[in-house]
C-alpha cells in the first residue's frame, strides 16, 4: 500500500476543507475519523435509520456545499480510526477501532482538525445525573432525530443556548427556560457591529424566532448558581440581576459557557522540514472561531501544506476571511459578555467539585495551594490527583489552573498543560494494541 502524501485528523468542516484543498493540489491525501460518518459536531449526521432533523438553511447549504466537494475529491476516509499521535520517530499512530490494531503510517504532512470542546464552569451539583453540556443535549438531538425528554433548562451563557433551545422547540419539547448570563439585547455598541456579519444575523434571526414563538423564557442578565437535588427532580438556582433568587424545577440541565480548542495531548506544530512530518492545526482546535470560519481555516491549512511541500505561497484571500471570523467572535463575546462580569472560581464552596473523575473539589485545591511550599501544576497532579481520573484533565485542568491562579495571585499563573503535559498516545489504548502496532508500506516487504 501506498502512503499518502497527507493525512488529516477530523472529518468535520476544516478537516473536509483541507483534504479537498490538498487533493485539488495533487498531493495524496487521506482522511482519519473516529465516527462511522463525517461532519464533526457541528455538521453531525443521525444514526442509521433516523431521519436528519430540519436545520436552518445556512447550516445546510454550507454542509452540502462541503459534502458535494469532499466527495467529487474521491479521498479515502479510515471511519472508526482514532488519531493515538506522532511517536519519536515521526510515525503516526492510529487505531483502528473495527480491527482493534494499530497502523503506523509516514506522511510527509499531517493536519490536525479536532475541533473545538465546551467550556463549563464549574458550580455546586454539575456533577449530578441529569446534567449535561447543551452541546451534548444537541449532537443527541442531531443523531437521534428527538428531543431530550422532560424539563430541561439551558443554562450558562452564549448564542449556543439559543440554538439549542430553537431545535428542542422545532422537535416538540421547548426548554422550560434559557438562563443567560449576558444581555445581548441592551449591548448597542456590538449589536450594531453584528450588522457586518449578514450570515450569523441570519441564523440567529431564525432561532429567536422559534424562541419568541413558542414563548420560551430568556432570562438575561441571571447567573447560574447552583444545582440541587429535589427528589427525582433537579432543582437550577438562578440568581436575577436584582439580586434575588429563584429556583426552577427541572429533569435535565444543559449547561454552556463557550468553546475552547479541542487541542487536548496534540503535538505542537512543525512547519519545517524535520524527520518527522509537517504537522499543522486547522479550524477549531487551532482557534475556536466557530462553523463560519472553519472551512476557510481548513483550505489555509491544507493550502500551507502545499505551500511548504511545494515551496510556493498563496493565501491572502484565505487569510483575510479568517481575521474577518476572528472579528466577529471578538463581537459575539462583547455582546453576551456576563452583565456581572466573570465569575471568580475562587467564590465557589468548598465543597464543589472541580475534577469530576476523582470526586476532588475546590476545598481539596485550597488546601493544596496553602502550603508554604508553593506546588507547581505538576505536582498538584501527583499530590492531588486533579487531572488524574478518566479524562486526564480534558475537562478539569483548565479549571484547575485558573483556580490556582486566584488562590494565589503572586506566582505565575499555571497552565493547563502544566497538569496535562503533552505526550502520545493522546487517547488511552490497550498495551496489546499499541505492541502490535504494524505498517501499512509495503514497499520494501
Amino acid at each position: 500500500m501506498i502512503e499518502p502524501d497527507v493525512i488529516i485528523i477530523g472529518g468535520g468542516p476544516a478537516g473536509l476543507a483541507a483534504a479537498t484543498e490538498v487533493a485539488r493540489s495533487g498531493y495524496t491525501v487521506e482522511l482519519v475519523e473516529q465516527r462511522e460518518s463525517l461532519g464533526g459536531a457541528i455538521h453531525r449526521q443521525p444514526i442509521e435509520g433516523v431521519a436528519p432533523i430540519n436545520q436552518a438553511a445556512g447550516p445546510k447549504a454550507r454542509w452540502q456545499a462541503l459534502a458535494d466537494a469532499f466527495s467529487a475529491a474521491r479521498i479515502p476516509v479510515r471511519h472508526a480510526s482514532v488519531f493515538l499521535g506522532v511517536d519519536g520517530d515521526g510515525r503516526v499512530l492510529i487505531e483502528n477501532r473495527r480491527t482493534g490494531r494499530v497502523e503506523q503510517l509516514c506522511p510527509k504532512a499531517v493536519i490536525l482538525a479536532t475541533g473545538a470542546v465546551e467550556k463549563v464552569y464549574p458550580r455546586p451539583g454539575w456533577q449530578m445525573a441529569g446534567v449535561s453540556t447543551a452541546g451534548g443535549l444537541q449532537v443527541m438531538m442531531k443523531e437521534t432525530g428527538q428531543a431530550p425528554q422532560g424539563r430541561v433548562l439551558l443554562a450558562g451563557s452564549g448564542p449556543l443556548l439559543i440554538a439549542v433551545a430553537a431545535q428542542m422547540a422545532r422537535l416538540g419539547n421547548p426548554p422550560v427556560a434559557i438562563i443567560e448570563a449576558g444581555d445581548p439585547v441592551r449591548r448597542i455598541g456590538p449589536a450594531l457591529a453584528m450588522l457586518g456579519h449578514a450570515a450569523l444575523l441570519r441564523e440567529a434571526a431564525g432561532y429567536l424566532s422559534d424562541i419568541y414563538l413558542r414563548r420560551i423564557p430568556w432570562m438575561r442578565g441571571t447567573q447560574f448558581m447552583a444545582i440541587e437535588r429535589d427528589g427525582a427532580s433537579l432543582q437550577g438556582v438562578v440568581r436575577r440581576r436584582d439580586g434575588s433568587e429563584q429556583r426552577i424545577a427541572v429533569d435535565r440541565i444543559g449547561l454552556h459557557d463557550g468553546i475552547r480548542p479541542n487541542d487536548f495531548g496534540l503535538p505542537n506544530e512543525t512547519t519545517e522540514p524535520t524527520s518527522g512530518p509537517l504537522i499543522l492545526r486547522a479550524g477549531d482546535c487551532r482557534e475556536a472561531l466557530g462553523a463560519f470560519a472553519a472551512k476557510a481555516d481548513g483550505r489555509r491549512a491544507g493550502r500551507a501544506v502545499v505551500d511548504i511541500l511545494s515551496g510556493s505561497r498563496d493565501r491572502a484571500q484565505l487569510d483575510r476571511a479568517i481575521e474577518r471570523a476572528r472579528t466577529a467572535q471578538a463581537t459575539l463575546a462583547a455582546l453576551f459578555a456576563p452583565v456581572h462580569g466573570a465569575r471568580p472560581l475562587s467564590s465557589l464552596p468548598d465543597e464543589t467539585i472541580l475534577c469530576r473523575c476523582e470526586g476532588k473539589t475546590v476545598g481539596d485545591l485550597r488546601n493544596l495551594c496553602d502550603r508554604a511550599d508553593r506546588l507547581t501544576g505538576r505536582e498538584i497532579k501527583h499530590n492531588g490527583r486533579f487531572a488524574m481520573g478518566a479524562c486526564q484533565g480534558r475537562f478539569c485542568a483548565a479549571n484547575t489552573a485558573a483556580l490556582m491562579a486566584e488562590i494565589n495571585p503572586d506566582v505565575p499563573a499555571p497552565k493547563p498543560e502544566d497538569l496535562t503535559g503533552r505526550r502520545w498516545p493522546v487517547r488511552p489504548i490497550s498495551i496489546a494494541a499499541l505492541t502490535g502496532a504494524t505498517s501499512q508500506n509495503t514497499e520494501n516487504e
